[in-house]
C-alpha cells in the first residue's frame, strides 16, 4: 500500500487548484462536496468556474506563482491542463510541504482523488493508486447499486441519536443496538419511506435501553479453516470477524485477519487448552468470540468448550478435503 486510505477535515482549510479549464473545473466540482474553501489560480476561467467565482463560491486570484501560494494549503491541485506547466510547478508546491495531487501525472501526486459513492456523512472511496481508474470507476458503479439513495439521511438520524444512546443504552448492549438499528428493520422502514415509523422504532428502543430481543450472552465462534487464503472463508465467517469483540488466533493466521473487525482484541495461542480457557472467559463476560483454527484441531477444540458455541462451515476444496 503506497498510499495510505484516510479521510481529511476540510472545514475550515484551503484547497488550491490551479488552472481555469475543464480539467480545473473537474477537481473543483469534487471539492465543492466538502466544506474547504476553494481557491483557483489562473489567468482565464471556463464558464463553470467564473459563475462560481461571481457567486462567491470560490475565490480566483492571478499572479506569480510561488512557495508562498500554496503554503498553508491542506490540498493544491495542478490542473492546468498542460502536462509540462504542471510538472514545472510541482517542486514549488514541494517546497511549501503542501499536499499534490498533478493530474494524469501519478508518479508525481503525493495524494489521489478516488472513485467516491456519496451518502453524505456516508462517503465510501475506492482508490487504486493511480494503476487501474476504470477499475475503481467500475467498483464505484456496483457499490452505488447496493446503498440505498436515502441511506445519508438515515445515517444523518443515527448521528443524531448517538449522544441520547451512549447515555440511555449500556456500553455492552450499543454494538448490538447499532447492529439491529442498521441491518434490522428501521434500516428497512426509513429506506423504503417510512421514515416516522423507523425513527419512533429507534426511540422505543432506545427506551427499553437496547434493541428488541437483544442477548447479552456471550457467543463462541468456531471459524476452522483448510487454506489461509482470506476469500475462501465463508461469508459467514466473514461477518463473524467483523463482529467480534475477541480473535483467537495462530501466528500464522494474518491474512485472515484483515477481514476481522480492527478494534477487535486479539490474541495469539500455542495450544489448545490455553485458547479454550481465554475463549471462555471471554464469554463468560458476554464477549462475541472468534476462535480460528485448522481444520484438523477443531474435534480436539470440541471436546473441550464447556460454554456456548457454534462452528462454522468451512469451504471444500476439491483435492483437499
Amino acid at each position: 500500500m503506497n498510499f495510505f486510505p484516510m479521510f481529511l477535515r476540510m472545514s475550515d482549510r484551503d484547497v488550491v487548484v490551479v488552472g481555469g479549464g475543464e480539467t480545473a473545473a473537474q477537481k473543483v466540482r469534487l471539492l465543492r462536496k466538502s466544506s474547504a474553501r476553494i481557491t483557483v489560480h489562473a489567468p482565464d476561467l471556463c464558464s463553470e468556474l467564473r459563475a462560481l467565482v461571481t457567486s462567491g463560491e470560490i475565490e480566483l486570484v492571478n499572479g506569480a506563482l510561488t512557495t508562498a501560494t500554496f503554503e498553508g494549503a491542506a490540498l493544491v491541485f495542478l490542473a492546468t491542463g498542460c502536462p509540462g506547466i504542471d510538472a514545472s510547478l510541482y517542486p514549488i508546491v514541494r517546497d511549501a510541504r503542501a499536499l499534490v495531487n498533478v493530474v494524469d501525472q501519478p508518479e508525481l501526486c503525493e495524494a489521489n482523488t478516488p472513485s467516491i459513492v456519496d451518502r453524505a456523512p456516508l462517503v465510501v472511496a475506492i482508490g487504486t493508486e493511480g494503476a487501474a481508474p476504470i477499475l475503481g470507476r467500475q467498483i464505484k458503479t456496483r457499490i452505488e447499486e447496493i446503498l440505498e439513495p436515502d441511506l445519508g439521511r438515515f445515517v444523518r438520524l443515527a448521528g443524531g441519536l448517538r449522544p441520547t444512546v451512549a447515555r440511555l443504552v449500556p456500553k455492552e448492549q450499543r454494538r448490538g443496538f447499532w447492529r439491529w438499528v442498521f441491518a434490522g428493520p428501521p434500516r428497512h422502514l426509513f429506506t423504503t419511506g417510512h421514515e416516522i415509523e423507523a425513527s419512533e422504532l429507534i426511540g422505543a428502543a432506545i427506551g427499553r435501553n437496547g434493541a428488541p430481543d437483544q442477548s447479552t450472552d456471550g457467543i463462541l465462534s468456531l471459524v476452522p479453516y483448510v487454506t489461509r487464503v482470506p476469500d475462501l472463508l465463508t461469508l459467514r465467517a466473514v461477518q463473524r470477524l467483523q463482529e467480534a469483540d475477541l480473535v483467537i488466533h495462530r501466528k500464522q493466521d494474518t491474512a485472515l485477519l484483515e477481514l476481522a473487525r480492527r478494534d477487535a482484541e486479539r490474541m495469539v495461542i500455542a495450544d489448545t487448552m490455553n485458547a479454550m480457557i481465554q475463549a471462555q472467559a471471554a464469554v463468560a463476560l458476554g464477549e462475541r468470540v472468534v476462535w480460528m483454527m485448522p481444520l484438523s484441531d477443531l474435534a480436539g477444540a470440541r471436546k473441550l468448550i464447556s460454554c456456548d458455541y457454534e462452528v462454522l462451515p468451512h469451504t471444500q476444496i476439491d483435492g483437499i478435503i
